[in-house]
C-alpha cells in the first residue's frame, strides 16, 4: 500500500471532499453526479495509494478518520486555486456566515468585521448574535461557517481552535477602595458589593466554590448574563465583577480599573468550525485577520 504517492487524482480528491461534506456515499454520489460504486472505488483507490484508512464505520455510519480530516484541510489550497483557474470571469461574492454570543459580538467582532470588509471588499458577512449553545449548534447544522465563543464544548462534529487565553480579573471604578491593589484574592471579596454572572455561566459556580473555600461572603447586588453588562454595571458604581478581560479591556481600559484576580479561573476564546466539512477560504481569511488585528493587552495572550 501507499507506493504511488507522487501521482494525484482529482477524481479521488473530489470524492473525498464530497464524502466529508455529505457524510454518506449516497449523498456524495448525488453531489458529484456519479454512482455510489464510483465514489466508493475512488475512495478505496485513494486509501490504497495513501496507505491509510480514511473512513471508519461507527454505529452503522462512516466517520472520517484523523488522516481524512488532515488531508481534507491540505486540499483547501488546491481547490481554492482550481476555483480561480476554472471559475467564471465574474467570481461570485463569497459570504461568511458568522455567529457569536454578545460578549464577543457587540464591540469586538463588529470592529473586526468592519476592518475585514474594508480590506476585502469582494467579501460579504452575515453576522448573527446568539447564545454560545445556539451558535455552536448552528455550526453543526451548517447554518454558520464560523462561530467565536468562550465556552469549551466537547461536541462531536465541532473543531475548537483556541486563539486567546486570559486569567480572571476584577473590574471596578477607579475610585473603588480596592482599585489600587496589585492583585485581589477570593478572601478580598468578603462583604464587597459583587456584580455576578448568572448561573448559566460555568465560571459562576467555580467562583462560588472559591469564595466558599475562602470563607468570603460578598453581597451580590445584581446578576447579569454577559461580561460586558457586568463591566458596565461596575462603571455605574454598583460594585466589582470577576470577569474575562478579553475582549472588554480593549473598550473599557480608560474607564475602569482592571485588577488581576489570583485564582484557578482561566478563560479561552475559540474559533468554532465544523469538523467534517472543508473550511472555506473566507473563513480561513477571517480567522487570520482576527489573529493579526486583535490588539495586545496586559492580561491576554495568544493561544
Amino acid at each position: 500500500m501507499g507506493t504511488d504517492r507522487g501521482w494525484h487524482s482529482l477524481t479521488e480528491y473530489n470524492a473525498l471532499r464530497a464524502m466529508m461534506h455529505a457524510g454518506t456515499t449516497a449523498g456524495a454520489a448525488r453531489q458529484l453526479g456519479l454512482s455510489q460504486s464510483a465514489v466508493s472505488r475512488s475512495l478505496g483507490s485513494l486509501e490504497e495509494r495513501m496507505g491509510v484508512t480514511l473512513f471508519e464505520r461507527v454505529a452503522g455510519r462512516l466517520r472520517p478518520t484523523r488522516e481524512a480530516e488532515q488531508l481534507n484541510r491540505r486540499l483547501d489550497a488546491l481547490f481554492d486555486a482550481l476555483d480561480h483557474i476554472d471559475g467564471p470571469d465574474e467570481i461570485p461574492q463569497e459570504v461568511l456566515r458568522l455567529a457569536a454570543p454578545p460578549s464577543y459580538a457587540h464591540k469586538y467582532l463588529v470592529s473586526m468585521v468592519g476592518s475585514f470588509l474594508r480590506a476585502n471588499p469582494d467579501f460579504r458577512v452575515n453576522f448573527e448574535v446568539a447564545t454560545s449553545d445556539m451558535v455552536s449548534q448552528g455550526v453543526l447544522e451548517d447554518r454558520f461557517d464560523l462561530a467565536v465563543t468562550g465556552i469549551e464544548q466537547s461536541r462531536a462534529g465541532l473543531r475548537l481552535t483556541p486563539f486567546r487565553a486570559s486569567p480572571a480579573v476584577c473590574v471596578m471604578r477607579p475610585d473603588h477602595p480596592l482599585a489600587g491593589r496589585d492583585f485581589l484574592t477570593p478572601s478580598d471579596l468578603h462583604e464587597q458589593a459583587l456584580i455576578a454572572l448568572t448561573y448559566r455561566h460555568g465560571r459562576r459556580g467555580q467562583l462560588d466554590r472559591l469564595l466558599h473555600q475562602a470563607h468570603a461572603d460578598p453581597r451580590i447586588v445584581v446578576e447579569v448574563s454577559t461580561s460586558f453588562a457586568a463591566a458596565d454595571m461596575a462603571l455605574e458604581g454598583l460594585g466589582l465583577a470577576v470577569i474575562n478581560p478579553f475582549p472588554i479591556y480593549q473598550f473599557r481600559a480608560k474607564e475602569l480599573a482592571f485588577v488581576p484576580f489570583l485564582s484557578p479561573i482561566q478563560y479561552r476564546s475559540y474559533f468554532v468550525t465544523p469538523e467534517a466539512r472543508p473550511v472555506p477560504r473566507i473563513v480561513r481569511a477571517f480567522m487570520r485577520h482576527v489573529r493579526l488585528n486583535t490588539p495586545p493587552d496586559p492580561f491576554t495572550r495568544r493561544d
